[in-house]
């Protein structure tokens, strides 16, 4: 019986830390925030910068809200809604997320119908609750049932310690985030629907005849900043995930755990300024460049070359010395047949302890099934070493 593990190839470890050994780096440079939680991320290459307390799952309170437009988005992009259709307010909806509510809303009167673009900006511009549930009725019928709709776009966008319960981020049972998935959220959102993005930089909007300004702190200290979110709650303080653009470069700053608004955007904008000044980027791999081989059982080669489908970069802090890891993993062995294009590997790239990045890996080239001696030879590697 084949014995399927997770394989780890450590000779690009090798080749990544002789690479960038070349660079004459001084002293690490090193940044604290108040949050007690925290991530920095760099958009293009999905770079994480910095991290504190990152995997750590929180309610995700308005935060919530980004998952909600995701869906909506992604419903938008293939056609089966349009900006135009409109939906009802229903009593839940104005009872428990309206004004009579105390939290966030857009004042959407009771039995009216409203288009979904303007719940869209309802719910991204003045975090409005009542503006998501109505979108949660409207779309799939209740809110437990949009939430099924959260946890599967989640998946598939690779959220792994995330759980939705509703639209608003409200909190319940068993609801939560990481500030790990937050940020691959963002990104994913940012770069998926730069159509839809531009709502998150609009500074204020009007309904019911009453105004609200964008809650988001950083679009006025005149940094970059073009999105995303913010959120509280009595558990887990004052959060925001936010985004800003310098010298065409993109970031994205989550935080949560702070004590005030004020203590929130102050140490958003630390973050994110500090993440454009300290880092410089590497080019790793060009696309389609091998990055290594992985180990096939059984087939007409013993390994398959492996490649990004995109430049692999990173960025890492200037002055910095720490130990660069690259490692491909997978899971092995890989049978055959093999397709050109296949995803098959990862490479894991680690500056000192943090998980800096990860790239997928696709096969090179096609390897089909081999012969009976080399399937005969590969078994008998199998049962005298394992797979190794």
């Amino acid at each position: 019986m084949l014995h399927i593990r997770s394989r780890i190839l450590s000779l690009v470890s090798f080749v990544l830390v002789f690479l960038l050994a070349q660079t004459s780096l001084g002293n690490a440079q090193s940044f604290d925030t108040k949050a007690k939680q925290a991530l920095l991320m760099d958009a293009d290459t999905g770079t994480v910068l910095f991290a504190k307390n990152a995997d750590i799952k929180i309610p995700p309170a308005s935060l919530a809200k980004i998952m909600t437009m995701e869906v909506v988005f992604n419903q938008l992009s293939s056609g089966s809604l349009a900006l135009e259709d409109k939906y009802f307010v229903s009593e839940n909806a104005w009872r428990n997320g309206g004004a009579n509510s105390g939290g966030s809303t857009m004042f959407a009167k009771l039995n009216s119908e409203i288009a979904l673009e303007d719940l869209i900006r309802g719910v991204i511009i003045q975090s409005a609750n009542d503006g998501a549930m109505v979108i949660a009725e409207g779309l799939a019928g209740s809110e437990a049932d949009f939430a099924r709709l959260m946890n599967q776009r989640a998946e598939v966008i690779g959220l792994n310690s995330s759980n939705f319960v509703n639209s608003t981020g409200l909190p319940a049972e068993n609801q939560y985030v990481s500030l790990r998935d937050l940020g691959k959220l963002s990104r994913h959102v940012i770069k998926t629907y730069p159509a839809f993005y531009k709502y998150y930089s609009e500074p204020g909007f009007e309904w019911n005849k009453i105004f609200q300004r964008n809650r988001n702190p950083l679009l006025k200290l005149k940094i970059g900043a073009d999105g995303m979110k913010t959120g509280f709650t009595e558990e887990s303080g004052y959060a925001i995930v936010g985004s800003a653009v310098n010298d065409g470069r993109r970031l994205i700053a989550v935080l949560s755990g702070m004590k005030s608004k004020k203590e929130r955007g102050e140490e958003a904008r630390k973050l994110l300024n500090w993440g454009f000044k300290a880092f410089e980027k590497y080019s790793l791999f060009k696309a389609d460049e091998v990055v290594g081989q992985a180990s096939v059982y059984g087939g007409e080669k013993s390994g398959v070359d492996v490649v990004g489908s995109v430049p692999i970069e990173l960025y890492l802090p200037i002055g910095n010395r720490d130990k660069l890891t690259a490692r491909i993993v997978y899971d092995g062995p890989i049978l055959p047949p093999v397709q050109k294009g296949d995803q098959i590997a990862v490479l894991k790239v680690w500056v000192g302890e943090e998980l800096s990045q990860e790239v997928n890996l696709y096969a090179a080239e096609t390897i089909e099934k081999g012969s009976l001696q080399r399937q005969a030879v590969d078994a008998l590697k199998e049962l005298l070493f394992g797979w190794l």
